[in-house]
């Protein structure tokens, strides 16, 4: 039987046993036991959409389970601020993106968030080049076969070419804006009510050329609708080797920093715990580098560009820094 003595031993280590549970647990739910909330701050289907769900999938041995749940709303703002404003404790997370942590800081005249003081940059997880694309008939008609060529008959014409984009403050309005700017050239910018409308009004002949997602003009590049002069990013696109950078091309007009993407990446919120940051960012990364995901996210023409907290971070202050001329200049302005 047990003395007295050897009882309370006991009970005063389940106690203390209790306790360093108790102490733990938040630990513990940081590492897998309750699912991880994964915010897109958009409405299902997209490009942004359909990678967050592959990511989700990719991850569940390393993080338990992942749910992605979409909340769209204020151009991404809505998603984005729901994840500023949650526990940093690494189960609340938002896929992030150009616009709502570079673009919508100087769009939009009231932000609920700091796009850099108010999350924690975990890692950057794809771009999707922007690309250069002109009616065919348009750009043969007027012997347009390079962005060189473009930019001289600009000069030469202004205001006769115009450009059209998804509406004031778009990806693809912006990218129209710097072009213009940094090659010192005027053309009219037509806002259509989202992408789709805008490159329908391309291939009709209504407007002369767009800087369009690659995903979604590629099968009119390869179906000989659309010109492709130039993608817009720094490196050339690996689903379109072929077609050069903006910078290459228009190297000798001004051109040769232009750089815009499309882009997305993990965030959490402010404060994130270095060992959750640290946990979280493996567990990303090794997914983004799995064939399988690289496979998945070929398809989209989205490009896996995983990167330290750091090198994120830096990236985000980077783009933050670049859009703001650009949004200002081109007075599109969200109130």
């Amino acid at each position: 039987m047990l003395t007295r003595m050897s009882r309370r031993s006991i009970l005063l280590m389940l106690a203390a046993t209790l306790a360093g549970l108790c102490s733990t647990a938040p630990a513990l739910a940081q590492t897998g036991n309750r699912p991880i909330r994964l915010v897109v701050p958009y409405p299902p289907g997209g490009p942004l959409d359909i990678v967050a769900r592959a990511l989700a999938a990719a991850v569940k041995d390393s993080l338990g389970t992942v749910v992605v749940e979409n909340k769209p709303g204020a151009g991404g703002n809505l998603g984005a601020d729901l994840v500023a404003k949650a526990p940093p404790d690494g189960l609340t997370i938002v896929m992030g993106a150009v616009a709502t942590h570079a673009i919508n800081p100087w769009l939009f005249t009231k932000m609920p968030y700091d796009p850099v003081r108010d999350f924690t940059p975990i890692t950057l997880v794809a771009q999707v080049p922007n690309v250069l694309v002109m009616n065919n008939d348009t750009a043969q008609r007027l012997g347009l076969r390079s962005v060189h060529d473009l930019v001289v008959h600009a000069r030469q014409n202004p205001g006769k070419l115009n450009y059209g984009s998804g509406g004031n403050g778009s990806a693809g309005h912006l990218a129209g804006e710097m072009f213009k700017a940094q090659a010192g050239v005027f053309m009219v910018h037509i806002p259509y009510a989202g992408g789709n409308p805008a490159q329908l009004a391309l291939l009709s002949g209504q407007v002369d050329l767009t800087f369009d997602n690659l995903a979604s003009a590629s099968a009119n590049i390869k179906a000989g609708k659309l010109r492709a002069l130039a993608v817009t990013t720094a490196q050339r696109a690996s689903a379109m080797p072929d077609v050069p950078t903006m910078a290459d091309s228009g190297k000798a007009d001004g051109l040769a920093h232009f750089d815009v993407s499309t882009w997305f990446g993990l965030f959490g919120p402010a404060k994130l715990p270095p060992e959750v940051l640290a946990r979280l960012n493996k567990a990303f990364v090794e997914a983004l580098a799995s064939a399988e995901l690289r496979a998945r996210m070929a398809t989209l023409m989205a490009e896996p560009a995983p990167t330290t907290p750091e090198q994120f971070s830096a990236f985000v202050r980077a783009e933050l820094a670049k859009y703001e001329p650009v949004v200002k200049a081109s007075g599109a302005k969200v109130d």
